[in-house]
């Protein structure tokens, strides 16, 4: 598990896109600023933030927030727990999303571990040029994190009872 603050490129300076001597470089590509799944709290502005890029005319992001209910039921507390492949799977997914030539730069983290209601439990965020490519790339890369990630959400309910959501 990768701890809060480690942007794979390291520096602002290469979440920006800029080399050590302030250059930008000639024909950036798209990069996964961010894969992590942290049992730190989760900062939005952090990865939006590191998908900074200059020839971005949007950044969509996605803050995914623990609800005080679920089905029609008060929720208590919940936890997530998170299988040891769970960031590199969050990464795959990362890059799948990288991969389209419109995307610039994508940041997404999951925390893990015990959540109040209204902390964040997933962030994404993409640059593009354009917002429509913004929002579908941002679309695509929560909905393939959450469909393909091994995190398992436990959820404890007002009435004392229990479950684990997304468990194989």
């Amino acid at each position: 598990m990768s701890t809060h603050g480690a942007a794979d490129e390291g520096s602002a300076a290469a979440a920006a896109g800029v080399d050590r001597g302030g250059v930008a470089p000639a024909a950036p590509v798209a990069a996964v600023r961010i894969a992590a799944v942290t049992t730190e709290p989760l900062d939005p502005a952090w990865h939006e933030a590191a998908v900074a890029d200059p020839r971005a005319g949007a950044v969509v992001s996605f803050q995914g927030v623990v609800r005080d209910h679920d089905h029609g039921r008060a929720v208590a507390a919940l936890e997530y727990e998170g299988h040891p492949s769970a960031e590199a799977v969050l990464r795959e997914v990362a890059e799948a999303v990288a991969a389209d030539p419109a995307v610039y730069a994508v940041a997404v983290s999951h925390r893990v571990g015990p959540l109040a209601i209204g902390e964040v439990a997933l962030v994404g965020a993409v640059s593009t040029a354009h917002r429509a490519a913004a929002f579908a790339a941002c679309a695509r890369l929560v909905d393939e994190a959450k469909a393909r990630l091994p995190i398992w959400k436990r959820q404890v309910f007002a009435d004392g009872t229990e479950e684990w959501v997304n468990c194989p």
